[in-house]
């Protein structure tokens, strides 16, 4: 996914729409989908955060997100999240929030979890956090279906320490899990193996590019689901688009979130596409 420098985010001017949507003063939460506050990843704003974490955390703020998911910076180190692994979970913790930001849920790399499980859970804890996302199991193209029952498996064990440490694990989809094995969705396989318990799944809206919808996984397995990363897509351009402006019926799709059983929702876009979803999203009722 491509990113923005901190110069092109700090210095990028809010939409007439946006701007209109603040002017409202206080956000009336109510309003907005399932009653929840808006939330935005970290991943397309890592540099900007890496280089500014207090400045950048007060423009998520300011255009109208009121929640942040995190990617772990040990784990993402080398991705952009560098700069951020040196400082303690409590100073992270402490930016957030002072920037009227909350953040209870992160992203973790699979090898982490398997060999600093006990430290990612320590550094989950100090952050706040009740939400431990997989973010993908890493296996190779050619991987055969007995290995994403390996890899299931090895998930069920982890979600046994986090819960245990209470917190909630969860498995974030790409488009790779929608692919056929032997005429079976590895998504669908996945569902049967892993523990319903111990991992909740986080939604990958942007599958419906794959022509995927989310509404009938959320409804085909009730109370199964986490979170969802949001996103739309136009079917004539080829490309995401801002949310409201493609494919996705939302409305649908957020009905079909109280059955899966959602508990917070983040968009995760290029910025300028983050940006234009908000007033979309406030304005929604569902």
């Amino acid at each position: 996914m491509s990113h923005v420098s901190r110069r092109g985010f700090l210095g990028g001017a809010m939409g007439a729409a946006t701007a209109g949507y603040l002017s409202r003063g206080a956000l009336e939460l109510s309003a907005d989908p399932l009653g929840m506050p808006i939330g935005c990843q970290s991943w397309p704003v890592r540099d900007a955060l890496a280089k500014d974490l207090p400045g950048t955390l007060k423009q998520l703020a300011g255009v109208g997100f009121r929640t942040l998911e995190m990617c772990s910076p040990p784990g993402y180190a080398t991705s952009g999240f560098g700069p951020l692994a040196t400082m303690k979970a409590a100073e992270i913790r402490q930016a957030i929030n002072a920037a009227g930001l909350r953040c209870e849920s992160s992203h973790f790399q699979f090898r982490e979890l398997r060999e600093s499980l006990d430290e990612r859970i320590a550094w989950s804890k100090e952050m706040g956090l009740t939400q431990m996302v997989l973010s993908t199991f890493g296996l190779p193209n050619n991987a055969a279906m007995a290995d994403w029952m390996r890899a299931a498996d090895e998930l069920n064990k982890i979600g046994e320490q986090t819960q245990k440490a209470g917190i909630q694990l969860g498995f974030h989809n790409h488009n790779f899990e929608f692919q056929t094995i032997d005429g079976v969705l590895v998504y669908d396989k996945l569902m049967g193996q892993l523990d319903a318990k111990l991992v909740k799944m986080q939604f990958q809206v942007g599958v419906i590019s794959q022509g995927y919808e989310a509404a009938t996984y959320l409804t085909k397995y009730p109370g199964r689901f986490l979170s969802l990363h949001l996103a739309d897509w136009s079917a004539t351009e080829k490309k995401q688009v801002a949310i409201g402006k493609g494919v996705v019926d939302w409305v649908k799709l957020f009905a079909a979130a109280r059955t899966g059983g959602v508990k917070n929702y983040f968009v995760e876009m290029d910025l300028d596409l983050m940006k234009a979803s908000i007033p979309y999203l406030h304005e929604l009722k569902a």
